[in-house]
């Protein structure tokens, strides 16, 4: 049986937690593979904005980050189901004390890459960005991509985007969900 079965029961699959820096294309990538396998996805930003009923841009300017990333931290805690979604999160949502560990304690966690050039192309087409709204953005995502790579690296696999299609990428990241399934059952039989 394959999630696109008819009769696919999407809780036997493990949620996937896509995570990475900001103009990555975790967003799209996420969306494309619930769609081949027909599970759930969130996009833990828009289930954010729809909960507070404001932008994230609004949220930070009013309340700041802190109050953000808790509500990000609570999302994952409780805001959504266990078992048979794709879950896209902020760049920032996975560089909060333990939740590396929390994501993995949930599901899989695939980490998607792109150099400072094709980071500073995708979001510099997109105002809604806050972490970048800089006077040197390039410096900004320089520093930050310097922060957040050790909790980045965390994940069980990982996936250069640059110069490549989505649909490349979207395969790429099927094989590496599924390799990571196999893990997973095999760690439970031993």
């Amino acid at each position: 049986m394959t999630p696109t079965d008819p009769d696919n029961d999407s809780s036997t699959y493990p949620n996937l937690y896509v995570i990475g820096f900001m103009g990555t294309g975790k967003s799209r990538i996420s969306r494309r593979i619930s769609k081949k396998l027909n599970l759930q996805f969130f996009d833990v930003d828009d289930e954010i904005e729809k909960a507070e009923g404001r932008p994230i841009t609004e949220i930070f300017a009013k309340e700041g980050e802190l109050y953000f990333r808790q509500l990000e931290r609570d999302f994952i805690e409780k805001g959504h189901p266990e078992s048979g979604c794709i879950i896209s999160c902020g760049g920032g949502l996975p560089c909060q004390e333990g939740m590396v560990d929390l994501l993995k304690e949930h599901g899989i966690v695939l980490c998607l890459h792109a150099s400072v050039d094709t980071i500073l192309e995708r979001t510099s087409r997109n105002d809604n960005r806050p972490l970048l709204q800089v006077e040197n953005p390039r410096e900004r995502i320089q520093n930050l991509l310097q922060q957040r790579t050790p909790f980045y690296s965390q994940a069980q696999a990982s996936i250069l985007t640059d110069h490549r299609s989505i649909p490349e990428v979207v395969d790429s990241a099927l094989r590496s969900y599924r390799s990571q399934m196999q893990n997973m059952a095999s760690s439970r039989k031993a």
